[in-house]
This record gives C-alpha cells, structure tokens and sequence, in this order.
C-alpha cells in the first residue's frame, strides 16, 4: 500500500484510499477546475473539503503542500517516476492532469501550446477580473461609495467576454475539441452571472456565443458532478 504519511497534510486529512490521487479543495471556480478534470478523466481519486472560512487552509498541513494558502492542491501518489507529487495552482495541476493521462490537452505541438495559452489567459486574467467584479459588486466591496473600482471591474470582465466571443466565432469550444481550456474557464463565468450576480451589469446577453459555450459545457455530465465536488458538509 502506498505510504503518503511523510507529507504532513495527510495528518490533518487521512487518506482513506491512499493508492489515489488526494484532492483537497472546496467547490470555488478555481476549485472546481481540477475536480472537472477528474471527473472528465476518470482518474480515480479522493476528494477533501477544505474549509477556506475556517481559515483552514493557513493551517500548517495544508501549508505543508501549498504555501500559498489557496485551493485546489492534489497529491499523486503515483507521480513522475512511480514518487509521489505534492502540486498546486490549478493550471499547472490541469496541465499536469492532462500529460499525465493524454486526455483534453492535444498532442499536436502548436495546438497544445495554444490551449495552455487559453488557460493561461483564464488565469491571469478571467479568474483575477472576475473575482474583483463579485467583490466590489456583490460582497463587501459593494458598500464603497466610490463606484470607480467597481466600474473598473465591470469594463475589464465585458472586454474579456468579448474576446471569448470572438474566439468562439465558428467553434464549439474555446480551441476547437474541447480541452483544459474550457475546463478552466466555465467555472468562472458560470460564478460571474450566478453567484456573482453580475450577468445585467456587464451585458451578458451581449455575448450569445459565450452564453452557448457555457450551456454547452455546463450539460457535460462530469462538469455537473465535478461542479458539486468536494460535497459541502
């Protein structure tokens, strides 16, 4: 039976299965990628809710295997060479997903490089934009009597569904065949126009082939149930 009793999160989180991949996360938009890709992949593994309110991730454990204090991280007991693999970052998890497995990352050179530039773009800019936009227009943020940050948000997140507007011009998914592109970015206009509340405030029906893509994708079985895991106690 593997041995995963040196990484110290697994003191904090026992792992039932440890023959799996251990995935400690909590249904965010940025949480839910790898778990859809789990899901899509049919990599077996074993989920971990991290209770971010309970500040759970500033925890030593959990800081054992992100220091950055943030969610999704895995460990693979069956890493690069048979090791196990502590990793964090949802991007470098999904692109590491997809290698691993050969599943929704081509294997055409220029075609991968393209994908991983989509889910660079969803990281550096979708993710980040987004989330600024539900705080400053729904959370805490939304009680600032100044609007201009606000503003900011909302002009920033409309142009960065303009650009997926153009991309999805004669396609289905963001680079051709679905990918880790789309995986990585669903989650996160979903929560725009959901829990974010913001789909009137940055003119969402402005953007039909957006709309579609998301409909498209949100029918996938596996982006269904990766959306619900880890089950909130």
């Amino acid at each position: 039976m593997t041995d995963l009793s040196a990484f110290p999160i697994t003191q904090r989180w026992p792992a039932q299965h440890p023959d799996r991949l251990q995935l400690y996360s909590l249904p965010t938009p940025n949480g839910v990628k790898v778990s859809i890709m789990l899901e899509e992949i049919g990599l077996a593994y074993e989920p971990h809710l991290i209770d971010i309110m309970a500040n759970e991730t500033w925890g030593p454990e959990y800081l054992s295997l992100n220091p950055n204090g943030k969610i999704p991280a895995i460990l693979d007991p069956n890493g690069p060479g048979g090791q196990p693999l502590a990793l964090f970052e949802s991007g470098a998890i999904l692109i590491y997903l997809a290698e691993k497995t050969g599943k929704l990352l081509s294997a055409d050179p220029a075609t991968r490089y393209e994908t991983i530039q989509w889910v660079m773009f969803q990281m550096g800019a979708i993710g980040p934009m987004f989330g600024q936009l539900g705080f400053f227009h729904r959370f805490a943020g939304k009680d600032y009597e100044d609007k201009r940050p606000r503003d900011r948000y909302v002009a920033e997140s409309r142009r960065l569904l303009g650009v997926l507007e153009t991309q999805l011009e004669d396609r289905d998914w963001i680079v051709g065949d679905y990918s880790i592109a789309d995986v990585a970015t669903l989650g996160w206009v979903r929560n725009l126009i959901g829990f974010y509340e913001a789909g009137e405030i940055v003119g969402f029906a402005d953007f039909p082939r957006v709309a579609a893509w998301l409909e498209r994708g949100l029918a996938r079985p596996a982006v269904q149930s990766g959306l619900e895991i880890p089950a909130r106690h």
